[in-house]
């Protein structure tokens, strides 16, 4: 199974910053339970079906392996809102609360997103910080 590895070492690799900022893939092919591996599997023949359509891989085998470390609730159910409709404080705040508990639930023991492409992601730290500062 393909650990994500960030912010460490590894065979033939040489830091002078103790691997700040580094990650890179590792392969071990005994790694996590069997249901782990069959997901793993699934999601690299979606990637394999869809490479030519969705040019990117969504990073699908780093969020699984995130959101098993950083050991978060499933993330809220999403609020349906019509074109006529009066948007309340319970919505936003509902939303906000789900945004905010994906981009923890993938956020590094470090700090960063990892990511194929991270985008404005960069904005959201001092968002995620806020939120858990505010519920402790």
């Amino acid at each position: 199974m393909w650990k994500l590895k960030i912010a460490e070492g590894g065979e033939n690799l040489v830091s002078v910053n103790n691997f700040i900022g580094r990650q890179h893939w590792e392969f071990d092919p005994n790694a996590g339970t069997p249901q782990e591996r069959a997901e793993v599997e699934r999601l690299r023949q979606h990637f394999t079906t869809n490479r030519f359509s969705i040019k990117q891989s969504s990073d699908l085998l780093s969020r699984m392996q995130l959101k098993k470390e950083n050991k978060f609730e499933p993330v809220l159910a999403p609020i349906e809102v019509g074109d006529e409709e009066h948007i309340t404080a319970r919505e936003v705040m509902t939303t906000m609360r789900r945004a905010l508990t994906f981009y923890s639930s993938i956020q590094a023991q470090d700090g960063h997103w990892p990511g194929e492409f991270c985008g404005p992601l960069f904005l959201m730290q001092p968002l995620v910080r806020f939120s858990i500062e505010k519920d402790k």
